[in-house]
């Protein structure tokens, strides 16, 4: 991207937030108008494809702290008119500054003064690639964007691990040319002009400025014959499925980073990288404490009294689990290593909470057993409630 795209574009307004928006913020905005404007939900949409570029282009400079803090210090200094000059403001039409001695941007992007470098080149060396003051070597291709997806899992698949098929759409590496740009039997060559340096250092007075080579837009190579599918750029936007292994014991909200499966870098550059976030439905038997599974198993009541053993369900078969003669209802049972797996190999506890199960309906003879139960346990003084409410 040129520098005075970055100038003139306005990322926020593409999301639709305002500029002290949140990080989060920018993050829901950004998934809700990928999730609309995605291709598979729009095929044959030419429109709704290029918002969806657009909108990922945006997402990628601003849900980065580093590249949002410079794009916006870039834009701030440029909106000021600090530099005078028939008002002082940015001219599109001239492609640049206006001012009586004829000032140009470039000047700005690769100028600093004979005591070092100007504050211009601090702010847009980490945008463009290039520092101020003459002293830039090289400017190579740039890097891919980082690409986020998610995926939703049973809460057994994500507690044990599965392996899952992701379908995307973004900027990929061209399958013909190979990311190279050029025509199949054909390579880029060095720029005469920079010899590869992508930039072109001259002098003014006393002053020293670099600015992107005009012979081979500032890549540091020419494309001769360029390939007929991606024109020169080495990227093209399809749709690839690629298969995620989640790992076991994974918890909801959880990213997985896959290196070099982002948007492909231009003419060769390194891919960005995938964040798949995952996402887990709740199940009906089993929850979660950190790396311990939770059961609540329903019991009667004469089984805590007496005593006995139940069955248990755990994410691989059941167990049997004992329930002490005495037990309370709601009391928690512990059964180690029957849990969330851990990345070290071992796995965390079973907690097994023990719950009364009231019976609704009796038989005249449970009704009768139950009255005689009663009367038996007063006759032997248990009260329920000694002790409670100051009783």
């Amino acid at each position: 991207m040129s520098q005075r795209e970055w100038i003139e574009k306005d990322f926020y307004k593409e999301l639709g937030v305002s500029s002290d928006a949140s990080q989060d913020d920018i993050k829901k905005a950004y998934r809700k108008l990928a999730r609309d404007l995605h291709p598979d939900a729009n095929p044959g949409d030419t429109a709704a494809e290029d918002r969806f570029k657009a909108v990922s282009e945006a997402h990628a400079v601003l849900s980065d702290p580093a590249k949002r803090k410079e794009y916006d210090d870039a834009r701030a200094l440029f909106a000021s008119g600090g530099f005078g000059s028939r008002g002082g403001g940015f001219d599109p039409g001239s492609g640049g500054f206006g001012g009586a001695g004829g000032f140009d941007i470039n000047d700005l992007f690769g100028g600093g003064g004979a005591g070092g470098d100007s504050g211009l080149g601090d702010i847009f060396g980490g945008l463009f690639g290039n520092r101020a003051g003459g002293r830039t070597t090289s400017t190579r291709p740039r890097r891919g964007s980082d690409v986020e997806t998610d995926t939703t899992l049973d809460f057994r698949e994500a507690t044990l691990g599965v392996t899952v098929p992701l379908r995307l759409t973004s900027p990929s590496a061209c399958t013909n040319c190979h990311g190279s740009g050029a025509k199949p039997g054909t390579s880029p060559r060095v720029c005469p002009r920079c010899n590869g340096a992508g930039v072109i250092n001259r002098n003014q007075g006393a002053f020293g400025f670099s600015e992107p080579c005009d012979e081979c837009r500032g890549t540091g190579s020419i494309i001769d014959e360029p390939c007929e599918v991606c024109h020169g750029n080495g990227v093209t936007n399809r749709t690839r499925t690629i298969t995620v292994r989640v790992p076991p014991g994974v918890s909801d909200g959880q990213k997985i980073r896959l290196a070099g499966q982002g948007e492909a870098g231009l003419r060769g550059a390194p891919s960005g990288d995938l964040y798949v976030t995952v996402r887990v439905r709740p199940d009906k038997v089993f929850g979660r404490d950190g790396d311990n599974l939770t059961v609540t198993v329903p019991v009667g009541y004469g089984e805590l009294v007496l005593g006995t053993t139940v069955s248990v369900p755990t994410l691989e078969g059941r167990v049997g689990v004992k329930i002490p003669a005495g037990t309370a209802d709601g009391r928690v049972l512990r059964v180690r290593g029957r849990g969330v797996p851990k990345k070290s190999g071992t796995a965390g506890d079973l907690l097994v909470t023990v719950k009364v199960a009231v019976p609704q309906n009796l038989s005249d003879d449970a009704v009768a057993a139950l009255r005689e139960y009663l009367e038996a346990e007063q006759a032997s003084g248990f009260d329920p409630r000694s002790g409670w409410a100051g009783v």
